[in-house]
């Protein structure tokens, strides 16, 4: 009866802890929103094959106003991932996605330290935004840094005869540590 009454006590005091656990990451948890544009040259297809496009885009990091506004620093962050990255084409507006086969944007402090965050294999036709796929890496020190870069890599199918503006949305999700 003692044993069942401490094992009773036990998985109560359990439950506990992985509750309050889950509570207090979700107060530690956050979002930080960044959008740049970058143009896609006009491109013409040599020979009928694709051409691969790489895009270097700088970016000054504004993540630290975040990391204040949720009552922490730089330091603290402990766990940051990509939830969602758009892309949107914003000139010409009558353009769409046709003329891109697959992308792929990488972030990076600088040109050999850097990942891929984010990519989509087979553009669909038609559309005049998409949404890339996470590739679930740690973005952690790209985050943290006063600046990064992110890189796209386009691989277009057809030939572009003007510049095409986009506008890159990213979302990531961002957990700090309480102490």
């Amino acid at each position: 009866m003692k044993k069942s009454l401490l094992s009773a006590a036990l998985l109560v005091l359990l439950a506990v802890v992985t509750f309050s656990c889950e509570k207090i990451n979700d107060l530690l948890t956050f979002e930080i929103s960044d959008t740049q544009n970058f143009t896609i040259p006009a491109t013409p297809l040599v020979g009928g094959l694709p051409v691969t496009l790489t895009l270097p885009v700088p970016v000054t990091n504004k993540a630290s106003e975040t990391f204040s506004k949720n009552n922490t620093s730089a330091d603290l962050v402990k766990d940051v991932s990509l939830s969602k990255l758009t892309l949107t084409i914003t000139d010409p507006t009558t353009e769409n996605f046709d003329f891109l086969q697959s992308i792929k944007i990488s972030i990076g402090t600088d040109q050999n330290d850097k990942v891929v965050m984010a990519q989509l294999t087979e553009v669909p036709r038609g559309a005049t935004s998409i949404e890339l796929q996470s590739t679930n890496a740690k973005l952690d020190k790209y985050i943290k840094a006063p600046n990064y870069t992110l890189y796209t890599e386009a691989t277009v199918r057809q030939a572009t005869t003007r510049e095409i503006t986009v506008k890159e949305e990213s979302r990531f999700k961002v957990t700090a540590d309480p102490l």
